[in-house]
């Protein structure tokens, strides 16, 4: 009977100690000695992959940065980092399930996403823009009336061009994709006029396809957003361990360096330069750290 009840009291103890730490990504990553890290696969710039389960980009490499301090700041002589690519679908719930520990790829800070997960520090504003063939004549949203746009499962692009006050009394056939290099592959073999999508990931999709001259992206400006590394919701000690050390990758001018590598500089794996200069917009966030919803920026 006392066997019983002290097998009872260790498993009651194991459990709670188990959910406690569910709870605290920090004592997860500290007894485990490993991080997971959620990317994604064609994000343009911000993350993508080389193949082979090497990922790679502006975000991902960030994110092995903010790894690499929450090692010294748990004391830990080795820190094992797993990579758990993951879509736009998937995102929220692989963060909200405990799967993925830090989310770090091209996800918008929103009000309703913030029900789910918390945002850390804006660390890229991005401009929701439309890429099209160079020669496909459609030079702004006037000209899509009657055209079939492009846009990724799971994402709202294609909600922000409707709601676009330019937008009105235009009439065009949505088709969708499962992530973003499907989408760009829809309007590269003609099966879409238009792809409605954050910048960055346009102009990264485009520098490594096989005629980046072909392409090229145009119109208004339909949205401006903040991107930012997901966590789970009310971890504030794993939070300000991430803001931590992205205020330290911009007060050190690592995270400058990083852009630059990988939207000024030939990137893998064309060796074609995505060429978007650090915008004001992403400037301003960094001098001002706020982990803010797009909400407040399109009033």
């Amino acid at each position: 009977m006392k066997k019983h009840l002290l097998a009872a009291a260790v498993m009651g103890l194991l459990a709670s100690t188990a959910m406690a730490q569910a709870n605290d990504t920090l004592a997860k990553i500290k007894s485990s000695g490993t991080i997971t890290l959620g990317v994604r696969e064609s994000s343009g710039a911000l993350a993508y992959t080389l193949g082979d389960g090497k990922y790679v980009g502006f975000h991902t490499e960030m994110a092995n940065q903010i790894a690499r301090d929450l090692q010294k700041q748990l004391g830990l002589a080795k820190l094992d980092v797993k990579y758990q690519p993951v879509t736009s679908q998937n995102r929220i719930p692989l963060v909200t399930n405990g799967t993925v520990d830090l989310e770090c790829g091209s996800t918008t800070n929103d009000t309703n996403r913030q029900k789910d997960v918390d945002f850390a520090m804006t660390t890229y504003m991005e401009e929701v823009r439309i890429a099209t063939k160079a020669n496909s004549g459609i030079n702004g949203i006037k000209d899509l009336n009657g055209k079939s746009v492009a846009t990724t499962t799971g994402t709202t692009s294609v909600q922000i061009l409707r709601k676009n006050e330019r937008a009105q009394g235009i009439d065009f056939r949505e088709v969708m994709g499962k992530d973003h290099a499907d989408s760009f592959l829809l309007l590269e073999s003609g099966r879409a006029d238009a792809f409605v999508m954050d910048g960055s990931i346009l102009a990264g999709n485009i520098s490594k396809s096989k005629n980046p001259n072909d392409f090229k992206i145009v119109g208004e400006v339909l949205s401006v957003e903040p991107i930012a590394c997901m966590v789970r919701k009310n971890d504030t000690a794993f939070l300000k361990a991430v803001d931590t050390s992205i205020q330290r990758q911009v007060a050190d001018g690592s995270l400058e360096k990083l852009y630059d590598k990988w939207f000024m500089q030939p990137i893998p794996p064309s060796n074609q330069k995505v060429g978007l200069p650090l915008s004001e917009a992403t400037k301003n966030a960094w001098k001002n750290p706020n982990n803010k919803p797009k909400e407040a920026f399109n009033k």
